[in-house]
């Protein structure tokens, strides 16, 4: 039924279950997995020069939470007997890299975590997930805590 599906990470636990639901399906439809971490690799843009340092020690740290957080979800594949392909996306916005992702794997459905924020906390950090159910055409398993 589904060919390919991608697991958009972000190290959290409730990223990591949606990895784990990931496996189930891929063992019942034989499916190949691929997890992507999305990070904006241009934070500071517009904000001057004196940022040019900061963005270098910026980059370098979500590279090491991407790595970090990618190397989790192998190490829970390899567990599962699911072999897993990982990606690290940009986007200057998550749901951007997600669904670009989407288009460079061909996935045809995405499994991910849900926070479930509500009240002046999803106004403020907002909700990658919403995002992603809005702009996605293919389907999507939100996975809750």
């Amino acid at each position: 039924m589904f060919k390919h599906i991608l697991v958009p990470v972000d190290g959290s636990p409730t990223s990591l279950l949606a990895v784990s639901k990931a496996a189930e399906l891929a063992k019942a439809f034989n499916s190949d997995v691929t997890a992507v971490y999305v990070i904006d690799p241009y934070p500071f843009t517009g904000v001057g020069a004196d940022f040019a340092y900061g963005q270098a020690q910026y980059l370098s740290a979500a590279t090491a939470e991407a790595d970090s957080a990618l190397n989790s979800v192998k190490q829970h594949m390899e567990q599962a007997g699911i072999p897993v392909k990982t990606l690290v996306g940009e986007g200057h916005s998550v749901h951007d890299g997600v669904m670009q992702a989407v288009k460079a794997t061909d996935a045809d459905l995405i499994v991910m975590g849900s926070h479930g924020r509500k009240g002046l906390e999803k106004l403020v950090l907002g909700s990658v997930t919403q995002r992603v159910l809005g702009a996605s055409h293919i389907p999507v398993l939100v996975v809750r805590q």
